[in-house]
């Protein structure tokens, strides 16, 4: 395992790159409403993208065909945008990166669509608490596997399920680096933690069981149970004291 650390000057750079990503959610959720098909928000989050100067880091990256992934309700991940038309009810995973003088930044949210079940809210609600549980241990003072092990215990007395087969990674001049982040407790402590790594986190919870399947387009990943699933993700800086998120 080959974690590479980042200075100063790399830092300022995913800063930026993150900054684009925090804003180009933020321009999404303001289209994210019954109605509007996956493709569109596709194109939407495209322009603005390359209208600050970065690139979507998802086109084309081992063939992945659009700019964003769109994952509804018990869509996991890796959703492909297209013809799909959001309905009230809905959930909408989003994960998007930008690719910034050649550093990257990479987060997902889950959106509302209308109005929600009370259990899907409350899905919602836990997968991005888990997250901010986990960077509290995300210090140079700790090790990797205490981050994995604050998520899980954060959402284990919901009984929610916590996607296993996929994991969160290392960021930087590529979008995945090493190490690999599980989000559930380890049995070792994994690699020690050091000022100037940055890492993509991302808990993926399930409303049912943790287990997963791809579909046959190789790459929406869907709940084996049909139950909704929420993905919450922040690229994060380790410092020598709290944790930075780049993407906020």
């Amino acid at each position: 395992m080959a974690i590479f650390i980042k200075n100063d000057e790399q830092i300022a750079l995913m800063r930026i790159a993150g900054k684009i990503v925090a804003r180009t959610h933020e321009h999404l959720s303001k289209f994210i409403k019954a109605g509007i098909t996956t493709g569109e928000l596709n194109s939407i989050a495209e322009d603005f993208i390359r209208s600050n100067d970065a690139k979507p880091t998802f086109l084309g990256y081992r063939g992945f065909p659009k700019a964003i992934c769109t994952s509804v309700n018990n869509e996991v991940i890796h959703g492909i945008p297209g013809l799909r038309k959001l309905l009230n009810g809905d959930i909408i995973s989003i994960d998007l990166g930008v690719c910034y003088k050649r550093f990257h930044g990479d987060a997902a949210r889950t959106f509302a669509v209308g109005d929600i079940d009370q259990k899907h809210r409350e899905l919602l609600d836990v997968a991005e608490k888990s997250f901010f549980a986990g960077i509290e241990l995300c210090t140079a003072e700790n090790n990797l596997h205490d981050v994995s092990a604050a998520i899980d215990d954060y959402v284990k007395p919901y009984g929610f399920g916590i996607v296993t087969e996929w994991c969160g990674h290392g960021i930087g001049r590529q979008l995945h680096e090493d190490p690999q982040i599980p989000h559930t407790r380890q049995a070792k402590r994994g690699p020690r933690l050091r000022r100037g790594m940055t890492l993509a986190i991302e808990p993926m919870i399930n409303l049912g069981s943790s287990k997963v399947s791809t579909m046959n387009d190789n790459w929406t990943v869907i709940t084996r149970d049909g139950e909704y699933s929420a993905h919450y993700e922040n690229t994060v800086l380790v410092t020598d004291g709290t944790a930075e998120v780049l993407t906020l």
